[in-house]
């Protein structure tokens, strides 16, 4: 007999072992199952992995709720979701900074344009029922176009810490959140919860300027999809009265917005922070003989007016309805 195995029973091995392989790739991954890959899939990205993001899979169909830091944190999560086999859909139900941002769903067969859910879906998400059954023709392809935020536009951001003219150096940085989609044409140019970045340009303590303290803040950048978008805009001026005053003025930029967030949607410091971070809008001042400072109080709402536009690409078509609360750009 020959050592060599016959050629066709090696065939039908090899063939045999590849039917099984193909069965066990194509065989539907259950429900808990696919809970444990998509928190195991989080848990591996280290953008998101301090995040805090619930996961329930029914039917294939992942829903993630939570709230999130930033838009681009929500993004990771719910792509990184849509990257693990066996799953449908990935509903992204993540609230963002404490803000109510429309829900969006992603199919993996073309995960990187999510589409904000219709009034159906968003109907069965909020019963925690099944999505309703997709459109037997396959969706469209997205549409992308061009979308300007023109300058002169007051862009209102959330302030994340805490920030006065008696401790804040030229050069501290602080980060935010804008509080609303920015919606132009029908187009979300720049999401709700979308990171910004910017600086203490200059502070001056009441005590060492005669009494008179001032504090101004430069906005230098937008994290948009994954994308850092630098700003042109107004810096923002706090400057507070002399010895013996008792009220700050607005040196430059937009108005203070009278209205902690957080408190408002239910989530994030705000909520906690009350009646604490002041119904004056987050500008709050402390009058005293030594003259006043000039504080701005975490889940603060300013505004900072572009000087020059801010134009994008985008494919994401603003909802039929914003959330209650929510504005969007004229």
């Amino acid at each position: 007999m020959s050592k060599y195995p016959n050629t066709l029973t090696t065939l039908w091995i090899a063939a045999s072992v590849a039917a099984v392989l193909a069965t066990g790739c194509n065989r539907p991954v259950d429900d808990a199952t696919l809970t444990t890959n998509v928190k195991s899939a989080l848990a591996s990205d280290s953008n998101i992995s301090q995040q805090p993001v619930q996961v329930a899979v029914q039917s294939g169909v992942v829903t993630l709720t939570g709230n999130l830091s930033d838009e681009t944190a929500s993004s990771l999560a719910a792509q990184d979701a849509a990257k693990v086999h066996g799953v449908k859909e990935v509903v992204n139900d993540l609230t963002v900074a404490g803000l109510a941002v429309p829900p969006t769903i992603i199919s993996p067969a073309a995960p990187s344009v999510p589409r904000v859910a219709t009034p159906q879906e968003r109907a069965a998400i909020a019963q925690n029922q099944p999505l309703p059954p997709p459109p037997d023709n396959a969706p469209p392809a997205p549409s992308y176009r061009e979308v300007t935020v023109q300058a002169g536009y007051d862009l209102p951001i959330r302030i994340n810490e805490s920030l006065d003219s008696e401790t804040a150096q030229p050069g501290t940085p602080f980060s935010g959140v804008v509080t609303h989609n920015i919606v132009v044409d029908g187009y979300v140019a720049i999401p709700a919860g979308a990171s910004v970045r910017g600086t203490v340009t200059d502070s001056k303590d009441a005590t060492h300027f005669k009494g008179s303290s001032l504090l101004s803040l430069q906005l230098n950048s937008i994290r948009r999809h994954g994308d850092t978008i630098a700003v042109s805009a107004d810096p923002y001026v706090l400057q507070g009265k002399g010895r013996g005053a008792n009220t700050a003025e607005k040196v430059g930029g937009g108005a203070v917005v009278g209205a902690v967030l957080g408190g408002i949607f239910g989530g994030g410091k705000g909520a906690a922070i009350g009646a604490g971070a002041g119904a004056g809008g987050g500008a709050a001042v402390q009058g005293f003989t030594r003259g006043q400072q000039v504080h701005i109080a975490s889940e603060s709402v300013i505004r900072f007016r572009l000087e020059g536009p801010i134009t994008v690409r985008t494919a994401e078509v603003a909802g039929d309805a914003a959330p209650e609360g929510l504005q969007q750009h004229p």
